[in-house]
């Protein structure tokens, strides 16, 4: 995520998650990094990253249409994330993220 802002909306349930998304996509110029379920009860984040000036409009649409569905639990916009933060945000867990390429074995 090298020079982008990463975003992310917290909501209860799929649909409120899935609308997000769409409404973030919709707003600005902004890519969705995947979305992944928090923990048991139903809570899944959308993560988007882009500019941070299209990731502050994306989460803020995306949090009045998410809240139109469901709850919303908390949203975040952190300008030029450390490089540091990719294991968190890049996970296995995390739905629509491109699998990291195996590499090559040795001959």
């Amino acid at each position: 995520m090298p020079n982008l802002s990463l975003g992310t909306i917290e909501v209860l349930g799929l649909p409120a998650a899935v609308e997000a998304a769409d409404v973030a996509l919709k707003t600005a110029d902004v890519t969705l990094i995947g979305y992944e379920t928090t923990d048991g009860m139903g809570m899944v984040a959308v993560k988007i990253q882009g500019q941070v000036s299209a990731v502050q409009s994306a989460v803020a649409a995306a949090r009045a249409a998410a809240s139109r569905i469901s709850k919303v639990f908390a949203t975040s916009v952190i300008p030029r994330p450390s490089d540091q933060l990719d294991p968190v945000v890049l996970t296995d867990v995390t739905v629509g993220l491109a699998p990291k390429p195996e590499p090559e074995p040795e001959p």
